[in-house]
């Protein structure tokens, strides 16, 4: 049986989007309470009847998360100096998949109502 198990994060950090116009809001220095999810998927084991442990998860995402990006200015982590919901998302895949057999998707929430979700395409 394949299936697809998601995980959510939070961390809390500041950014400003250099890209965009100087009279765009984000082009200021602002904050979010990020959410993040992180997907994996595959074939759940019949011994154990899961696909992973979610403790497994949290163990690869929790220090990256914690460690590079709570509470700081995302633009000062190098990959991220137009740290976009977009750009985040491929920075987290690249720091995350080789930790994460069978990692399927990563949605980041921006906001409450703005997210975006990267399949490592």
């Amino acid at each position: 049986m394949r299936v697809e198990l998601t995980k959510e994060f939070r961390f809390e950090a500041a950014h400003r989007l250099p890209m965009v116009p100087p009279e765009h809001k984000c082009h200021r220095l602002h904050g979010h309470s990020f959410r993040i999810e992180i997907t994996v998927a595959g074939e759940v084991d019949t011994k154990t009847g899961w696909l992973v442990d979610y403790a497994g998860i949290t163990a690869v995402v929790e220090p990256v998360l914690q460690g590079e990006l709570d509470h700081r200015t995302l633009n000062d982590v190098p990959g991220l100096e137009n740290a976009t919901s977009e750009v985040l998302c491929g920075w987290l895949w690249r720091r995350l998949a080789p930790g994460l057999s069978g990692l399927a998707a990563i949605t980041v929430h921006e906001t409450c109502t703005a997210r975006c979700t990267y399949r490592g395409e």
